[in-house]
């Protein structure tokens, strides 16, 4: 009977993915957002020579970032803003919770439209991770920017990142290991004509088991000329391009300076910076 039980016992166990949790397996693989977040307070530092105070981060999701800022600087305030309530509600759960009192009253978390959106003008609005590839149309991306840039103070600055290249258009997927479990970066299909681009994250598991399409983006691939060109129209006075530098091995050394040209690296990450 023992024997039976114990085999019953693990029929049972749930495999790790089926026990994995994919918003806390993204903030693990995608985020870093002690770095980003000394990023944007160092280049806002260096652009208007005073230091932020008050971060818009838009379609923030879990708020990892909007949290890092008010844990960072007692001085420091943050709102975030997203659509969907269901990933807001888990940072409010596992993110927020972690907080001091005094951090969650500088804290701000709005299930809104970024378009739409009305909130305290942000010395710092954030778009990262892409997200704003979700916008498909030169007008629909335009009338995002012109909305970022009516939620910023008169010195405030847009900050969001882009990746290009040659392997951008490609169909492929890239797996990067983790500590308990493999990220994967799944490029499933571009179409040239309309530039729609459908990405998704899946995770692997030392286990055998799979977290497939963990999260799917259909998106537009914009190219960075498209993107200034569209930053200009909505207004801002003046972008400009942080190019990631290489390390002694060639690699990507994760620090970003301004560049007026970049250079044809078959993948590549940037920031733009658009002043307000």
């Amino acid at each position: 009977m023992g024997k039976r039980k114990r085999s019953r016992d693990r029929a049972r166990r749930a495999t790790m993915a089926e026990q994995a949790d994919r918003h806390e397996l993204y903030e693990l693989s995608v985020q870093s957002v002690e770095d980003e977040m000394e990023f944007l307070e160092e280049t806002y530092a260096a652009v208007r020579g005073r230091k932020p105070r008050i971060l818009r981060e838009d379609f923030c999701g879990t708020a990892g970032a909007a949290c890092q800022w008010v844990k960072a600087n007692r001085l420091h305030h943050a709102i975030g803003v997203d659509i969907d309530a269901d990933v807001l509600e888990w940072g409010r759960q596992r993110n927020v919770v972690k907080l001091s009192e005094g951090e969650r009253k500088r804290l701000r978390l709005l299930c809104d439209d970024v378009v739409a959106v009305r909130a305290d003008r942000a010395d710092l609005v954030i778009a990262l991770n892409f997200s704003y590839w979700v916008f498909k149309t030169r007008e629909s991306l335009r009338d995002y920017f012109s909305a970022a840039r009516r939620g910023l103070a008169d010195d405030g600055l847009l900050i969001i990142d882009v990746f290009g290249g040659s392997d951008a258009f490609k169909e492929c997927e890239e797996k990067t290991r983790h500590k308990g479990f493999t990220y994967v970066w799944d490029q499933a299909s571009y179409e040239p004509v309309s530039g729609d681009y459908v990405c998704h994250i899946h995770f692997r598991f030392p286990d055998g088991s799979r977290l497939e399409k963990a999260f799917s983006y259909a998106w537009r691939l914009w190219t960075l000329p498209e993107i200034r060109e569209l930053l200009d129209e909505a207004g801002f006075r003046r972008c400009t391009v942080y190019w990631q530098g290489e390390d002694e091995d060639g690699e990507a050394s994760g620090e970003f300076s301004p560049v007026e040209r970049g250079e044809a690296d078959p993948a590549w990450i940037a920031y733009v910076v658009a002043e307000r």
